[in-house]
Formats: C-alpha cells, structure tokens, sequence
C-alpha cells in the first residue's frame, strides 16, 4: 500500500513541529512578526465536516481503468481524491483547511508497471480524460491541481506501486530505477548494494525520482552530485505516441535532447515510468561543519572563491543574519546550537574577532570521499573561510543540521495553525549580480509587507553554489486570519519576489518547477518566443489536452 502526506498538511500524521523546548523562538516570533505562538493553535477542519462531491466517471472508463489494473488499484473514494487534488503549496493548504477542494479528480489509479500505466493512458484518451500523474504530492507549484472548469473526467495516476531498483550497471555506475520510488525507499536499495543517488530535496522523504525529473529538481548535495537534470541519463516516457525510450549514453549529438524536453516537463508530455541514473559509491567519509562568518557580503564572496578553487565540497550554505537568527531561535535548549551561542562564543566572536552578532551568518560546508580527500578538501575551504574572516565551529552544529535537515516544511504548518502565512521562493543568478539581487528583493518584500499593512519578515539563504553563480533561497511571514480571502495579501508579496527576481537578473524558479503559480512570468523568464516553443511542444504532443492541462503554459498557448 502506498503511503500518503497527511491531506490537510505536510508530512506524516504522527510528526509535527513544537516551540515548546525551543525557548528563544516564541519571543523572536512575537518580535518580528507580531504573534503570540503560544495560544492554543487553530485546528485543521474534520474530514468529514468537507463537502467532498460524488465522482464523475463513465462506466466504459471505470472498465476499462479495471481492465488495466485491477479493481483494488481504483479509488473512488472522497479521502484519496482529496489526497491527489493538490501538492502542498501554502495556497494549497490554505484553500484544503477554508474547505475549497478544487476540482477534485474522479478516480486515482496506481498501476503497477509500465505495461498498466501504457493500458491507463489509452483508456483515458479513448474517454478523452484529462490525466495527472501523481509521485508523492509534495509538488508546491500548482503542477498537481486539475483546471478548475475541467468537465471531461479527471484522472490522478499516482505511480507510488513503480518504486524498485531495477538494475545496477557498476562499470558504468548507473542505476535503472522505476519513477515512483521515494526518496528513502530509493536510497535504501541502493545503499543496501553499496550506491548512493546523492540527491537529497527538502522533499526527500516525500517525493519520488520521477517527481524530481518532471520538476527539474535540486537537492541539497548537488554541488557535488549535480541536480537531477545532470543526474538523470535515459528516460522512459509513456506517451500519446507510445513509449519514448533514450539511450543512457555518456554524450550524444541526435538533435535537440528529448531527455531534456523531458527534464521539468510537469507530466505535460506522458508519465515518466522509469530512468536511468548516474549513481555513486557510498562515500568512506562524510562530514558536515558549521562556520560562523563576520558579515553576509564577505559570506557570498567565499563562497564564490570556494566555487573557483580546487576544492569539491557536497554542500556550501550559508544563511543571511535574518535567517541565522532564527536558526539559532528554533535550537532546543541544551543542543549543539544552542551552546554555540553560550555566553563564551558570543563573547569570542564579539571581543577577539570583532562580531557584529546582529550581523553574523552561520554556513554549513559539507565534505565526502576518502579521509585523505576530507582532509585536502577541509584546508582548501578553511583557508578560503579565514581569509574572510570566518570561524569554524566544528562537527556538532553540522549533525544537527543533517538530522533536521527535512522537516523545514512542518514549522509552516506549525505557522498556519497559529495565525500567519510562510512561503519560500528561489532563484539564481550570477555571482556578480548575487548582492544586488539579494538587497533588491529584501526590499520589494518589505514594501509589498507596508503595502497590505502587516509587519513582516523575509530572510534567505543560499542553498547551491555553481561555477557562474549560486541559487538564494527565501522565506517569508506575515500574521494573517488563515482563510482564502488572505491569498489576496499573500499574492502581493509573493508577486513583489517573483517580480524582483526577474528584474534583477535572476530566474523565475531555481527547482520548484512552473505549475500553475509561476506560469504569468514565464515569458519573462524565456521570452515569448520561448513559451512559444514550449507550447508548441505540448500541442504536438498532446493535441487534445489531456496530459495534465494548464501546466507551464496554458494549454492553447502559443505567446508569451
């Protein structure tokens, strides 16, 4: 049986995100934002209080989708339509809690093989059935929601049942791996044989390979394993047309790169049943150190001499002085971080090596291989650090860090439930236009927060580091009534970040892929004539709309 997130919020039902032993955040919180998180917090509605309506499906499609995969692998009923209606975007989660289902899908199906998803497709384009495939739901830009005016029956085809590891070639280090796998599932069977994919979202727990190919997605290594765009060598696609199959080559000059028109494609061409991934040798060593650096201008730039010199970390992070303090406010009493503001430090930092600790900002650099390339790559960065005048604070912070590193996403459902909205937003750009990029969107935000008359906070980090630049990864907050009339405010904020993005030289997502949310600015982003392409793409394709409409670019688009 496949396991779902729980359908109100993110992750599992049995996890959830708690202030109570982490004494410094209620404080910064009430600061910053103006909110009391100790009140007792709003509760997500009964399942049964939702209007759930009955679903639409013809008795020749239900028949047929039987056919295809046997009576218990179609659902029909309200809880597992529910659960495939949306990702997990804050407007999501929003409009699920006010009771706004959107247009729910008719039937899920989980084939269990690429022969039953090939019988599922023909079935719902012989009905003309509209088609969403579905990985684990974590999606957070719209890619997942069926149009809203859509009357032809909707089909959520979730290929949680596609989770193996089919083959490993170890001359090639090379991985066939089904689309449906989970992140920890996939990682357990490859690590069982001594392999690691290395690509490591703040999804992870919850999302699939094949999620992460359609979605153009990165993770938190891919400094040194690449996102998954590079990761990703073959594909194998269910099509209109049939099976589209690439070949898993080093290099080849075969025309525009179908693999790549695959890569981000948001289902919009056929459901990804399998790939064939670049993977590596579980590493002998694996280490992860915290650094505290004087300022946030003299972080980006070791950064960007880290990216220049011989050295290969796995991870270069480093947050700005909003987002290390609030790293510090959420430590537990008594945890390594928590320790790392002890009295002693602040008084080290301060004194001897001149702190401003309004202005410090923590970084974690991570390291893999052999103890003897640890140990060159260590030196390499620690002395790119010291010349920026950073300070090394050892392995404690770093574990920390690698223990919680996936339950960012619960401290926004913790925020829903106490009366307030938290949204991220990521881009890249070059190094040179990183500073100004960062400055200008801090200030957007803050004039869109005076715009609709709430004190709000926005902070960031960044997230990858490349030879050319680096992805900046925001969060922002404000206190809101959580019902769907506050959209409205948050849309003004997160429109002031996308725009600023784009204005200031940055792209419109880094690996949160399009959807439906991002889709206005595209144009933007790739030109007209690029949204042309794309559409043009997608008619070929698909010419009857039936392949996840409305993604990337509405369907019939042909202009920016």
């Amino acid at each position: 049986m496949v396991e779902h997130m729980k359908w109100w919020g993110w992750g599992r039902e049995s996890v959830s995100f708690s202030h109570a032993d982490k004494p410094a955040l209620a404080p910064f919180i009430r600061a910053n934002i103006g909110l009391d998180i100790t009140r007792p917090p709003t509760q997500a509605p009964a399942f049964g209080d939702l209007r759930v309506d009955g679903p639409v499906l013809p008795d020749g499609l239900r028949d047929a989708l039987v056919a295809a995969v046997g009576a218990e692998h179609v659902h029909t009923d309200a809880l597992e339509r529910v659960v495939h209606a949306y990702g997990k975007s804050l407007r999501d989660l929003v409009r699920i809690r006010a009771g706004d289902l959107g247009r729910l899908p008719d039937a899920v199906v989980y084939p269990g093989g690429e022969d039953e998803v090939r019988a599922v497709l023909a079935a719902a384009l012989v009905a003309d059935a509209v088609v969403i495939p579905f990985g684990g739901g974590s999606n957070i830009s719209g890619s997942l929601e069926a149009p809203r005016g859509e009357t032809r029956p909707v089909l959520s085809v979730d290929l949680g049942r596609l989770d193996r590891v089919l083959d490993i070639d170890t001359d090639a280090r090379l991985a066939r791996i089904q689309a449906g796998a989970l992140g920890p599932n996939l990682e357990e069977q490859l690590n069982a044989q001594g392999w690691t994919l290395g690509h490591f979202p703040d999804s992870f727990s919850h999302s699939t390979l094949g999620g992460w190919i359609a979605t153009r997605s990165s993770g938190m290594q891919s400094d040194k394993y690449g996102d998954i765009s590079e990761i990703t060598r073959a594909v194998r696609v269910v099509t209109p047309a049939g099976v589209l199959v690439t070949r898993a080559v080093p290099s080849q000059s075969t025309g525009p790169s179908v693999r790549e028109m695959i890569l981000g494609s948001e289902g919009r061409l056929g459901l990804i049943t399998e790939a064939t991934v670049q993977v590596h040798r579980v590493p002998e060593e694996r280490t992860i150190l915290g650094y505290f650096f004087p300022t946030w201008d003299e972080a980006l730039i070791a950064m960007r001499e880290i990216a220049e010199s011989e050295a290969a970390p796995t991870v270069t992070r480093v947050a700005d002085p909003g987002e290390t303090r609030f790293s510090l406010a959420t430590s537990k009493k008594g945890s390594p971080v928590s320790r790392l503001v002890s009295n002693g430090l602040k008084q080290y930092l301060a004194r001897v090596k001149h702190f401003d600790l309004e202005r410090m900002c923590l970084s974690f650099i991570g390291f893999e291989g052999s103890p003897g390339h640890v140990r060159i790559q260590r030196k390499v960065v620690g002395e790119i650090v010291k010349r920026h005048g950073g300070v090394c604070v050892g392995t404690s912070p770093g574990q920390l860090y690698d223990q919680k590193k996936f339950d960012t996403p619960y401290i926004r459902d913790f925020l829903l439930g106490q009366g307030a909205l938290a949204d991220v937003s990521e881009t890249s750009t070059s190094w040179s236009q990183l500073a100004t990029l960062y400055t200008g969107v801090v200030a957007r935000a803050h004039k869109a927060f005076d715009e609709i008359g709430v004190k709000g906070w926005i902070m960031c980090h960044l997230s990858h580091s490349y030879h050319s630049g680096a992805c900046l990864y925001f969060t922002f907050a404000f206190t809101s009534p959580v019902a769907l009339e506050a959209l409205e405010r948050y849309d003004v904020v997160k429109s002031a970040v996308q725009q600023g993005f784009l204005d200031l030289g940055g792209t419109l997502s880094h690996h949160h892929a399009v959807g439906t949310e991002h889709a206005a600015w595209l144009g933007e982003d790739i030109s007209p004539a690029g949204v042309s392409l794309v559409s043009a793409l997608f008619e070929g394709v698909d010419p009857g709309h039936n392949l996840n409409p409305g993604k990337i670019v509405p369907s019939g688009s042909t202009a920016g």
